[in-house]
């Protein structure tokens, strides 16, 4: 325990900001009711839900007496308002009403593992960390779920490693929006979600502000904590990859030339071998080898061997796809999400603010 930690059992509360949420929610919510050890509430944010998001979460509240429903407030308006997305709206209107000494932001297609919560706030006063954040366990189910997600989470984990993040002395910043749990004093301290309004990658930019202020970062791989399955189907994949894409990687036009590049390598070899355009077995070698090549770099996904060789096979030109469409989405201020639209100059601050983030990690 830490000179910091006020009670030897601190109350969590859970917060889960829920936008058209029906097909999740009653899983999540299951999954953390009936978790042990620890003292926690569950706050659901109603983020103006038009399916049966509120009715399923008024269906926990009235079993559980530590399960509460609030409804997010309207969205600013107005040339003189402070702009704020979704997301950062429901969950700071959470935060206000928490009586946490730590909250837990995590998202409504969550699942958490029996006695998560409780190993969670363990490891965080364990390793002295004011921000806890998980990389949860993705569920893929779908052939383009399956093909796209290695990738995709491959080059996270090579853009943002695990143990710069929670290094202190490296200026690598990052979090997971799915899982984050913060000492609520921390959280103040920096501003909360008000002090990142109009972020979209709200979860990075609160890691870049709690490296900023030089608290304590811990981040990592949980498929023991929780899981996840993000997106159920082709249009939400795309619609959320192309939201986050180019402001996860500082020049996204240059990786996805480059993974495409990668990628088309072996098969233009396997069309040299095809029609005898090369001497000897030269261009299957570069074929085999070229396909071990990047099936390896998707290794790092913490997917199985058989879902990383279909990413490696038909995910890489998706994700190069999905890269330049979510630069190009950004640049045209039309970024759409949830039936919202953020325009380019929001794109224009967050680029600002997240190459001086990513730039000056080491190499």
């Amino acid at each position: 325990m830490t000179m910091r930690e006020t009670t030897t059992n601190p109350l969590i509360s859970v917060i889960i900001p829920a936008r058209n949420e029906e097909a999740s929610l009653g899983s999540c919510l299951e999954s953390l009711v009936s978790q042990t050890g620890v003292d926690f509430e569950i706050i659901v944010v109603n983020d103006h839900s038009t399916d049966r998001t509120r009715e399923i979460a008024t269906s926990f509240a009235v079993k559980h007496d530590n399960v509460r429903i609030i409804d997010a407030p309207q969205l600013p308006t107005g040339p003189l308002s402070k702009k704020w997305t979704g997301k950062n709206n429901a969950v700071a209107a959470g935060a206000r009403t928490a009586r946490g000494e730590w909250l837990l932001f995590t998202d409504a297609d969550t699942l958490h593992l029996p006695g998560s919560l409780a190993r969670a706030l363990a490891e965080a006063q364990q390793n002295q960390a004011d921000m806890l954040s998980y990389s949860p366990e993705q569920i893929a189910v779908t052939f383009w779920e399956m093909a796209v997600l290695p990738v995709v989470f491959a080059e996270l984990a090579r853009q943002y490693p695990p143990s710069k993040v929670s290094d202190p002395n490296s200026p690598a910043a990052a979090a997971n929006g799915q899982y984050i749990l913060i000492r609520r004093d921390a959280y103040d301290a920096v501003g909360g979600h008000a002090a990142i309004a109009g972020e979209i990658l709200e979860d990075v930019a609160l890691a870049r502000a709690m490296k900023s202020s030089r608290r304590k970062i811990r981040f990592r791989y949980a498929a023991d904590a929780v899981r996840t399955r993000m997106y159920r189907n082709f249009r939400q994949l795309r619609e959320g990859w192309t939201k986050n894409l180019a402001l996860l990687f500082p020049r996204p036009g240059w990786l996805a030339a480059k993974t495409l590049l990668l990628w088309a390598i072996p098969w233009f070899a396997l069309a040299m071998e095809a029609s005898g355009g090369g001497r000897g077995a030269w261009w299957g070698i570069i074929f085999v080898a070229g396909i071990l090549y990047n099936t390896t770099r998707i290794r790092r996904a913490n997917f199985d061997f058989v879902i990383e060789a279909l990413a490696a096979l038909f995910g890489t030109p998706m994700f190069a796809y999905l890269l330049l469409r979510s630069k190009r989405a950004h640049s045209n201020g039309t970024v759409s999400w949830k039936g919202r639209t953020y325009g380019s100059e929001d794109k224009q601050d967050q680029v600002a603010n997240h190459g001086a983030a990513v730039v000056r990690r080491p190499s």
